[in-house]
């Protein structure tokens, strides 16, 4: 059974979905063992605390630049045995210490058809503003391995949701969450646990 610690930021909106798809028996092979928050406001912690999944806090504001951060999640990971990292909504762009710990073992979400609308300062409303502002007709999500280029990791799953007449930027986030993120990430994550994912350069092969 592989351990998993999810990353978050805020209020946990993927990590919930986690949490729905374990209690269904969709997790095939793994357990959420940890959650990892950047914030000890976020309300993933809470979310969390009513799973009974064990938590600890990182604030980013209790150190002095990301690679004292990193490696300190880094420390935490490793002394919890983790084996597969899940950056569900965490906001902070880590430096290598973490990828070279966890080689193709850290899976992120995000929120657009990557290549288009990704990289630095691509999270959160302003990917859907970039893709509403630029007019394409169609957006969605991609569960990727994570590599020390921002967004530039292998792609695992990605799946298109629709631009609509009227969309703003937080009704698009909300399709693209309830129609892509949601299932995606779950899917993502079981097939790992399940040792089906297999990275040949760029390519991700999804095994029977």
């Amino acid at each position: 059974m592989k351990r998993i610690a999810v990353l978050v930021s805020g209020g946990g909106t993927n990590l919930q979905a986690l949490i729905d798809a374990q209690g269904r028996g969709e997790i095939l092979g793994g357990e959420i063992s940890l959650v990892i928050s950047s914030s000890p406001d976020a309300y993933a912690l809470e979310r969390a605390r009513q799973a009974n999944i064990p938590s600890v806090v990182v604030n980013k504001a209790d150190y002095p630049n990301s690679r004292a951060m990193t490696v300190a999640l880094t420390e935490q990971l490793t002394q919890a045995r983790i084996d597969l990292v899940v950056l569900a909504g965490f906001l902070y762009i880590l430096t290598e210490e973490l990828v070279d710990a966890y080689p193709n073992a850290i899976i992120n979400v995000h929120p657009a058809l990557i290549p288009s609308f990704c990289g630095p300062g691509a999270y959160g409303l302003h990917v859907h503003e970039k893709v509403l502002a630029y007019g394409v007709k169609v957006s969605g999500a991609t569960v990727h391995f994570v590599s020390a280029e921002c967004d530039g990791g292998p792609i695992i799953l990605q799946k298109a949701v629709p631009v609509e007449e009227g969309d703003t930027p937080s009704l698009l986030q909300r399709r693209i969450m309830e129609q892509a993120e949601w299932k995606l990430l779950p899917q993502a994550v079981s097939l790992f646990c399940q040792d089906r994912l297999r990275v040949e350069g760029r390519i991700v092969h999804i095994l029977p």
